[in-house]
């Protein structure tokens, strides 16, 4: 299953950002001192998006020095073959672009000393595209301290009153992903009402106003694409022409998701019946809808998504059995290539062309669909962050190449979580990794959803996409601890990492979206969660309000608004959704015993869904003066959709009279420590390998990083799974691990992530082998959108269960793994009968809380 490390081609390793300035006098050129900042100069022949990028550098360094006049000092920036000043520069051996020329979307910033008479030195920034010099724009205001986050989620810039840009040559890119960006979906609670009612209310909708500002957080963020927002609520893209032509103004690429083809917004575009967005019946006024979209996007640099679905991700109309699917897909690509050919070029091949076979059309795809082979095969998650196919050798032989849809956000089934981004930084890492090794390196777009709050998440998929190899190699709380310095601040940063660990460690259990045990249409019951269990739990969460609420008087007064924004209000309204929830429950538990008990428990309950209610407001009314109101909507919002939304939390009635608050939560009699989390504070150092068990409720649990076993072939995955870590292999490795069980008998199983194997229609297994005895393979079949499916998404874990049980005493077992895709968390062994009083025993490391 495992295949050697692929080599396509890497991208050029850039320049940290913070050698790129300094901020101590004379440490360079001066690029603003007391007399003023530099000036930005670009040649009248560049493209548009570079006076855009220089009008933003100004800016810049107009917000970290508070200075307006000029000091003297230039910064040069233009592309490549569009700046004669540049130009001038590479003809006389002056500036080395030998790495630059033809490359994409790269740059690199120099130190130039007397570039032209009269001018001692200049900073130069020189671009191989539009975009690449738009990029190193970008990089340098980055450097001197603008968050690409600085409108998006108000980051003011620290002053610096001097910066100075030290002798050197920086080099950067190409990207490791061609085309890298964003899908805006499902805004009917957040952007479109925010866009409509505050930021824009003349248009009404997402409109020029509003992507003028994406755009720019794109380039800052080196993204290039972008598939526009298209429900229903919200104004096709391309009904207003000023929409296009203002992406074309950034450089930035327009595409469309799979369900949209040839650029066309289906659900706000497509005005005859339904039925008639048939190929098979209609092809001619089909083809001409396209056609028109052609006509009007041409000029334009776009992905053309081909292919064929219904209206609003509907299955394909007309076409009744796979064989004629396929031969009416073979048809429509061969039309619509035709088209890009008559309006937008001959050699239709260097158009870019994707194909996502998703749904109905991946058995269609399976059985035989031609594709063209310069068309990139584009391939989705199942929704919740589990890629569900990475191309084989024949696909990765494709001139096409691949790409990979990614969610951060989704509307859907089993139950969506559109509300606060949990989705951990680690498994993204893990999962776009493991595609990227397997050649899916021509397109990556992410679901955001209304991109806010998802910063952090939007953040590491960009910075991923630029640099693969180098980002990966970082761990995640440095990553993040990166992050929360140039966005809160560098003195509570490690803090803001260790809690947004937790934060991301709890959420993976189970989101806040998803508190609830039963599917949509089921009927309802309360989690299978014991007493302990829920107050181990929600005493974790406690411990991060705490730890937030502490942080909080720290932070600057010109990073407060971002601090609630990125920090404060997601960590706190998961927590009190944990709260809403679970005190709700135990009101129920003990209402007809302890009614005192069950009192105070619904009175936690509803204060905790008042505080969500208060932090809402606060979000969309006050934070930022208000600039962000109708952004934040909790879930549910609404009665839309409910067969894929969680269910309105039903609240304990008040007690009367009003019960007192009683201290720290309890534990039920005779309980020990929970199997569902962690201690709350994992703040210090991972603890070093050895086995680790315990006793939970009869329940004993093995963390896979416990194992004792030397790491040849496996790593330890920080960021990842129920107890902060996880396993991976990279070659064919067996783990090790020694227990004591007590009296009875045992089912042993192993805990892995919901991933898919990298051989498509495989199970997802192990082997495990007991005291030495032969390996066992154990595994289960993974097929998206059955129950079993849907159970492990919302869980995040899969159980791989060993079907003969063990007796009491002492045991080596063996996780033997064999490809890629198996993210090995636990063992867990639970009782199939009544044990006898005992203590279990692995290893010689102590114990572990988790599962």
């Amino acid at each position: 299953m495992f295949a050697a490390a692929l080599w396509l081609g890497a991208p050029a390793s850039a320049e940290p950002v913070a050698r790129l300035v300094a901020f101590e006098p004379g440490a360079g050129l001066p690029l603003a001192d007391a007399q003023g900042i530099a000036r930005v100069v670009t040649a009248p022949g560049d493209h548009a998006v570079v006076r855009i990028a220089a009008a933003d550098l100004t800016n810049d360094l107009r917000r970290v020095t508070g200075a307006t006049t000029a000091n003297g000092t230039q910064i040069w920036l233009g592309t490549l073959g569009r700046s004669a000043a540049i130009d001038r520069l590479v003809r006389r051996g002056t500036l080395d672009v030998s790495k630059l020329r033809g490359a994409w979307e790269s740059f690199v910033i120099a130190t130039v000393a007397n570039p032209t008479p009269g001018v001692a030195a200049a900073l130069v920034i020189v671009g191989s595209d539009r975009r690449g010099t738009a990029f190193g724009a970008y990089e340098l205001s980055r450097a001197i301290g603008v968050s690409p986050w600085h409108w998006w989620a108000d980051v003011t810039p620290e002053h610096h009153a001097a910066i100075y840009a030290p002798a050197g040559l920086h080099r950067f890119g190409p990207p490791s992903v061609q085309y890298r960006g964003i899908f805006l979906n499902d805004e009917d609670w957040g952007l479109q009402p925010w866009a409509a009612e505050t930021f824009e209310p003349d248009a009404g909708t997402i409109g020029p106003k509003t992507y003028a500002k994406l755009f720019e957080l794109m380039l800052r963020l080196k993204a290039n694409l972008v598939w526009p927002a298209m429900h229903k609520v919200t104004a096709p893209f391309n009904a207003n022409p000023e929409n296009a032509q203002l992406a074309d103004r950034y450089a930035i690429v327009m595409g469309s998701s799979h369900a949209e083809p040839m650029l066309r917004n289906n659900v706000g575009e497509w005005s005859a019946p339904a039925a008639d967005f048939n190929y098979l019946t209609n092809p001619a006024g089909v083809a001409d809808y396209w056609k028109a979209r052609v006509r009007a996007n041409g000029r334009y640099e776009s992905v053309w998504t081909l292919g064929m679905r219904g209206i609003h991700d509907s299955g394909i109309v007309g076409p009744t059995t796979d064989d004629a699917r396929r031969s009416l897909l073979e048809r429509v690509f061969a039309d619509q290539r035709a088209m890009l050919a008559n309006g937008v070029n001959r050699n239709f091949t260097r158009v870019p062309q994707v194909f996502t076979p998703y749904k109905e059309v991946l058995d269609v795809y399976r059985g035989g669909l031609k594709v063209p082979d310069d068309v990139t095969l584009m391939w989705p998650d199942d929704n919740f962050g589990y890629i569900r196919h990475v191309p084989d050798a024949a696909e990765r032989a494709r001139s096409g190449g691949a790409g990979i849809y990614y969610h951060l956000s989704y509307l859907g089934a089993p139950l969506s979580y559109l509300w606060l981004s949990t989705t951990p930084p680690a498994l993204i890492r893990e999962e776009l990794g493991r595609a990227w090794d397997a050649g899916a390196r021509r397109m990556w777009v992410a679901n955001v959803g209304d991109l806010k709050p998802a910063e952090l998440a939007t953040d590491y998929f960009m910075q991923l996409a630029w640099d693969v190899p180098g980002v990966r190699a970082k761990p995640i709380d440095t990553v993040v601890t990166d992050w929360a310095g140039g966005t809160i601040g560098a003195d509570v940063a490690p803090e803001i990492a260790a809690i947004m660990a937790e934060h991301h460690r709890l959420n993976f259990q189970r989101r806040s979206e998803h508190l609830q045990w039963w599917l949509p249409g089921e009927v309802p019951k309360p989690s299978p969660l014991t007493p302990s269990e829920v107050s181990t739990r929600l005493t974790a969460f406690d411990a991060l309000r705490t730890r937030v609420r502490s942080i909080a008087p720290r932070i600057a007064p010109h990073r407060r608004d971002a601090f609630f924004e990125l920090v404060d209000y997601p960590v706190t309204a998961a927590a009190l959704a944990n709260t809403r929830v679970f005190d709700a429950e135990m009101h129920d538990r003990l209402r007809d015993t302890d009614a005192d008990s069950a009192a105070v428990a619904g009175e936690r309950s509803r204060a905790a869904d008042a505080e969500i209610t208060a932090r809402t407001i606060r979000y969309n009314n006050e934070i930022a003066g208000g600039k962000w109101r109708g952004m934040m909507a909790v879930e549910p919002a609404d009665g839309q959709w409910r067969r894929y939304r969680l269910s309105p939390p039903i609240l304990p009635a008040p007690a009367t009279p009003p019960r007192r608050r009683p201290g720290p939560r309890w534990n039920a009699p005779g309980e020990i420590a929970s199997p569902f989390v962690t201690s709350a504070v994992p703040t210090g150092p991972r603890p070093s390998p050895g086995n680790r068990a315990v006793l939970h409720a009869s329940t004993i649990v093995i963390e896979a990083e416990t194992s004792e076993s030397p790491r040849n072939g496996w790593r330890v995955i920080d960021g990842l799974g129920r107890n902060g870590v996880a396993i991976a292999a990279a070659a064919p490795a067996t783990l090790s691990y020694t227990v004591t069980l007590p009296a009875g008998r045992w089912q042993l199983a192993a805990e892995v992530l919901p991933t898919y194997p990298t051989n498509e229609g495989a199970d997802l297994a192990v082997s495990v082998a007991i005291d030495g005895g032969k390996p066992v393979r154990v595994g289960v079949p993974r097929k998206t959108g059955d129950r079993a499916w849907a159970l492990a998404v919302l869980d995040n874990r899969l159980h791989l269960a060993l079907p003969t049980p063990l007796s009491a005493g002492p045991h080596t077992v063996s996780i033997g793994i064999d490809d890629p895709a198996i993210l090995f968390d636990a063992l867990r062994f639970d009782p199939l009968s009544d044990p006898a009083p005992s203590s279990a025993t692995a290893g010689t490391q102590g114990l572990s809380h988790g599962h």
